[in-house]
């Protein structure tokens, strides 16, 4: 297309100093300041952030509910996947269709919509005095359990998607040759569909794990100040605190655990293809 690499780099120069300027540079600029102390660089930040109990409990309860609702994701991706690819091309399109839909709803009407549902007067805690199965309503909003609620139902749709995807690419004769075999549903599942769809789970886990340990919308709005996650964190050091040095801390992990996430994933998929 063009006559010499010069020239497609020249025309790609202009864009590159424009990402490097606007995203690059602010970022690496808020990065340096959790590396720098008294003019000199040092972990001296990362000492001090981890040493507070609150800090490492805010960054495990963070990791742990991003580990859990990619996990939980990837169960239900795989069902529901599984059960759309072998739909009619009709119902096929339908259902595609409606786990697009709430992608194109703002995260903060979906996010406020459990409000609704997980309140004291909600539909669930109505549900639940109605039945007799409690006297008093529970305490459902801002709890882990709403947080991982919210994020499940906010990044569920990326998973599957990605799934249907690997699944449609998948042989459509591997599965019935497999029973042919002898083979029982969890060999079929662990020995053929899962290492032929390896690639989908990749790009699915990677979306639902970085989406989990960067959502701020969600476990602001679930979890208030009383459950803090890692991004809530953030705000408060920033807005609050004026704490920027914490702040910096706190940004160089989520980007060093959103990168980690598909390294590793990356790394597990391609040992096992190889094998």
């Amino acid at each position: 297309m063009y006559q010499n690499r010069a020239e497609a780099l020249a025309l790609a120069l202009p864009a590159a100093v424009f990402a490097a300027l606007v995203f690059l540079l602010p970022v690496v600029v808020l990065l340096s300041e959790g590396l720098r102390m008294d003019a000199s660089w040092t972990l001296g930040a990362f000492t001090a952030f981890f040493s507070e109990s609150l800090n490492r409990t805010v960054f495990m309860r963070t990791f742990r509910l991003g580990l859990e609702v990619t996990t939980v994701s990837a169960v239900i991706g795989y069902a529901a996947a599984f059960a759309i690819v072998n739909l009619p091309p009709k119902g096929k399109g339908r259902m595609i269709g409606l786990l697009t839909l709430p992608l194109m709803i703002s995260p903060v009407a979906r996010t406020y919509a459990w409000i609704v549902i997980l309140g004291r007067t909600g539909i669930v805690n109505k549900t639940i005095t109605g039945l007799g199965l409690s006297n008093t309503p529970l305490r459902l909003l801002f709890t882990e359990t709403a947080i991982f609620i919210g994020l499940l139902q906010l990044f569920l749709p990326l998973m599957i998607l990605s799934l249907i995807s690997a699944l449609e690419n998948m042989p459509k004769d591997a599965i019935p040759a497999a029973r042919v075999l002898g083979a029982n549903w969890f060999q079929v599942f662990w020995k053929v569909i899962l290492p032929l769809t390896r690639e989908g789970l990749v790009v699915g886990g990677t979306l639902v794990f970085t989406g989990s340990l960067t959502a701020y919308i969600t476990p602001a709005v679930l979890g208030g100040s009383k459950v803090l996650m890692l991004e809530t964190l953030l705000y408060q050091q920033v807005s609050v605190a004026n704490n920027f040095v914490s702040a910096s801390v706190i940004a160089f992990m989520l980007i060093v655990m959103s990168f980690a996430a598909n390294i590793l994933l990356k790394r597990v998929a391609t040992a096992k293809k190889k094998r």
